[in-house]
């Protein structure tokens, strides 16, 4: 049998779900998987790296829906190519990694050509659809198309038994996870340090893309209460995204320019070394409207390099701790709040270690990418019965 997984989100892009598929399918077998990815400037320096069954395709839609000659025509395209690669190739399933745009391609598929899909959630993608009429109807058609659902957290698979009224069965839990081996502990490294202008600084780390629902915001105001208690405080941000602007404007109004920096985008060794090198790793995420935070793969990264964490209590993210041993889950919907907690840890460097120490652990035991692609392989397998 021959599996096709269907991500327009792939590296080299960027995004937790992309991490995610390339952690996953590259550990499984090459003769079994074949990958349907988005285009990107940087693909073919990516691709050659590698050696994975990879066929890039225009899959990025200017509109999700199909009320719209724009969106319709969209999907049309996608459809047609994805189809040619199916008979050409004998695809006998299909993984599709959202359920909005590449679940409705999938679903188009199965109408024309019976194939056979399950369809990856991770959460926010569910819930902010409720504010579309047509997003929701699409959304039904695809997931009870589906042969089965994948979750990235037992709270999104509450979201889909609870409020889409999927089955049990046919949702599985499958966590995002971390290479173990990359990222790991280091010690003090006081040229990376100086390079960054972290120096002998307390830095608190964020990473994740600039929107609203990460909480950059609230933390940044936070800063602001540290700032007297902590005058060495640095807040480090990784990422990059549509709130931008906002947020500089954001740091100069709260007067918190000399401790505050938004690094951009960075390369996986640079971002590594983040982890490794920072203090206290935080993702302030609330809920904003109907967006959540699925899941929060970057809280295991930063435990798998030894480091203590605290996540905001809105969609997943406790899922990928064992607080209070390796962190905490705050409400950041206030930054007296985040700074308060902030400000207790930081009070205490011996609990801030042995916390480091046990989200290593933590990380090690349950979220290696070895130990969840064995436990994809058996999510997968059980599909097959169903496929007979």
């Amino acid at each position: 049998m021959l599996t096709l997984l269907v991500s327009d989100i792939f590296p080299p892009k960027t995004g937790g779900s992309g991490r995610w598929f390339w952690e996953i399918y590259r550990r499984l077998p090459r003769e079994a998987f074949m990958i349907a990815a988005g285009q990107d400037v940087r693909q073919d320096e990516f691709d050659r790296g590698h050696d994975l069954r990879v066929v890039r395709l225009p899959l990025r839609l200017r509109k999700w829906g199909i009320l719209s000659l724009d969106g319709l025509s969209g999907y049309w395209a996608a459809v047609r190519r994805l189809g040619k690669l199916v008979r050409s190739c004998d695809v006998d399933t299909i993984h599709c990694g959202r359920v909005l745009p590449e679940g409705v391609m999938a679903w188009f598929l199965k109408c024309r050509l019976g194939i056979p899909y399950l369809c990856y959630v991770h959460g926010e993608d569910v819930t902010t659809a409720r504010d579309s009429r047509e997003y929701v109807i699409l959304i039904q058609r695809v997931l009870r198309g589906a042969d089965l659902i994948i979750a990235n957290s037992r709270n999104t698979q509450r979201i889909l038994c609870d409020e889409w009224n999927l089955p049990a069965d046919q949702v599985r839990v499958l966590y995002p996870g971390v290479d173990t081996s990359r990222f790991v502990p280091a010690p003090h490294d006081p040229a990376f340090r100086q390079g960054l202008g972290w120096r002998d600084r307390t830095v608190v780390l964020t990473v994740g893309r600039l929107q609203k629902r990460k909480g950059h915001d609230q933390m940044i105001r936070a800063v602001r209460l540290l700032k007297e208690e902590f005058p060495d405080l640095m807040y480090a941000v990784i990422g990059d995204g549509e709130e931008r602007g906002e947020l500089e404007r954001l740091i100069q109004t709260e007067g918190v320019a000399n401790h505050v920096q938004l690094l951009g985008e960075i390369d996986d060794r640079q971002l590594i070394q983040c982890y490794q090198q920072c203090d206290l790793f935080i993702l302030p995420n609330r809920q904003v409207g109907r967006d959540i935070e699925g899941f929060g793969m970057v809280l295991v990264e930063a435990q798998a390099c030894g480091k203590p964490v605290i996540a905001g209590a809105s969609g997943g993210t406790a899922e990928t701790m064992n607080a209070p041993a390796t962190g905490r889950v705050i409400c950041c919907e206030r930054p007296v709040t985040i700074a308060g907690a902030i400000a207790e840890m930081l009070r205490d460097r011996a609990r801030m270690a042995a916390m480091g120490r046990a989200g290593r652990d933590w990380a090690v035991a349950n979220f290696d990418w070895t130990s969840l692609a064995a436990q994809a392989t058996q999510v997968f397998d059980s599909l097959e019965p169903a496929l007979a």
